[in-house]
């Protein structure tokens, strides 16, 4: 497939204004279909938190849903269900987001309701503490009673060291449980503003129109007397770790090596070559370290490269893979790194260009998708990245040669900070 872009077109075409009371909108008109995603992100996760409180962003998503002073008990939800809407929201290391995807004709109704809970959250003691146990139970689940994700948190754990990136998005059990509705208040009163919000509209609606629904529900609100400092993340010393973990009920051992990296907040000029990077080792089974330890050498029954340079401190490189029947761990480590050389030193002209054609083309259905428009751009812009930039980026990933792609490769594994870990089957607790 060959894709172009026009040399001056952007991506999305998104237009931004800033409220008085700071509140930053992005608009993403799209006129296919008459219907509207609202994304409000709050520039604010779990890495804000204070120490030993961890799990307040979290609990705060939940609690958000509980009702306001207008909107009492589980009334959002309702209206929401109501109106044909699909609503729900996330808490990441970085951000907190609410989203909405409805008819163009219920737009205002989801906006009257998301900046009314902005500022008029009223949550009983009752509310507080089902929920509370609910997050607690969601932790247990998901994390606790999962090796995949207890061997995730480890690992993220050791590479961070101090920084508060290495601890869980969900706070501990012990966090959890100890978390008080007076602690979640003064999270939500520090960082739930407009300074510290982005709002996206993405969808089958006009700049105008979105400048005077956003003053009409979200521009009365009054902004705090100062917004919040930008927390400095400590910097990482280029260390190399190794974690080994057996666990019960996993069915086969997992390679995991992962890297602390550019980000577009750290050495950003690196994040586009480390795309194409990750693209042209390990996204899908065309990729070089798929065909060269799946389908050639038999030495792993998977292998995937994911990198997120969406981070307000390092960016995260992550190699993943699973060894085939009758291959030790170590077996596959060490081809692995064969591999990865070979790749580097055979990748061709042609081969890039059919990389980073494949990006583009995936930047076009980003683009035609609201949905996935303004998840990208609010992502993008809560952690710092400017507009021009989320708009040039077919031609930053053009720019990309051979070259830019080495380097980049070379430096991350000489000099950024790694861990490599193994997770090995133990006993099966669920056997009979």
């Amino acid at each position: 497939m060959f894709v172009c872009f026009d040399a001056q077109a952007k991506l999305f075409n998104a237009h931004s204004f800033v409220l008085d009371n700071g509140l930053e909108v992005v608009v993403v008109p799209n006129h296919r279909a008459p219907i509207i995603k609202q994304m409000l992100w709050y520039k604010t996760g779990s890495t804000n938190e204070k120490i030993g409180k961890g799990g307040s962003a979290h609990l705060l998503e939940h609690l958000m849903f509980r009702g306001t002073k207008k909107i009492k008990g589980q009334e959002f939800n309702r209206l929401m269900e109501e109106n044909g809407a699909e609503s729900n929201a996330f808490t990441s290391l970085d951000v907190t987001s609410y989203h909405q995807l409805l008819d163009i004709s219920r737009l205002e109704l989801a906006m009257f309701l998301e900046a009314d809970r902005m500022i008029n959250l009223q949550v009983s003691d009752n509310d507080f503490v089902l929920e509370r146990d609910i997050v607690f139970q969601e932790r247990k689940q998901r994390i606790d009673n999962n090796p995949l994700a207890k061997f995730g948190e480890e690992v993220r754990r050791v590479l961070w060291q101090d920084s508060p990136y290495g601890r869980p998005v969900t706070g501990t059990e012990k966090e959890i449980l100890n978390l008080s509705k007076a602690d979640v208040e003064e999270y939500y009163q520090k960082y739930y503003t407009p300074q510290q919000a982005i709002l996206v509209l993405s969808g089958d609606i006009d700049v105008a129109t979105a400048k005077r629904l956003a003053e009409k529900y979200y521009g009365n609100i009054l902004s705090k007397d100062k917004s919040c400092e930008l927390q400095k993340f400590p910097q990482l010393k280029n260390s190399r770790s190794r974690v080994e973990l057996t666990l019960p009920d996993v069915q086969t051992p997992r390679f995991l090596n992962v890297f602390a990296t550019s980000s577009y907040n750290w050495a950003s000029d690196k994040v586009y070559p480390l795309q194409v990077l990750a693209a042209y080792m390990g996204d899908g089974e065309t990729s070089k370290l798929y065909k060269k330890l799946v389908l050639q050498q038999k030495k792993a029954l998977s292998i995937n490269v994911d990198y997120n340079p969406l981070s307000n401190s390092y960016g995260t490189f992550t190699i993943s893979a699973i060894p085939a029947s009758g291959v030790s761990v170590n077996e596959l480590e060490n081809s692995l790194k064969k591999a990865w050389e070979d790749a580097l030193e055979e990748m061709s002209f042609d081969e890039l260009q059919k990389i980073k054609q494949k990006m583009l083309a995936g930047l076009v259905y980003l683009r035609d998708n609201p949905e996935d428009a303004a998840y990208i751009v609010g992502a993008m812009r809560s952690v710092g990245v400017k507009l021009e930039d989320i708009e040039n980026q077919a031609d930053k990933i053009r720019a990309v040669d051979y070259r830019d792609i080495k380097d980049a490769a070379s430096e991350m594994i000489s000099s950024a900070p790694q861990i490599v870990g193994i997770l090995y089957p133990g006993e099966n607790l669920n056997a009979q």
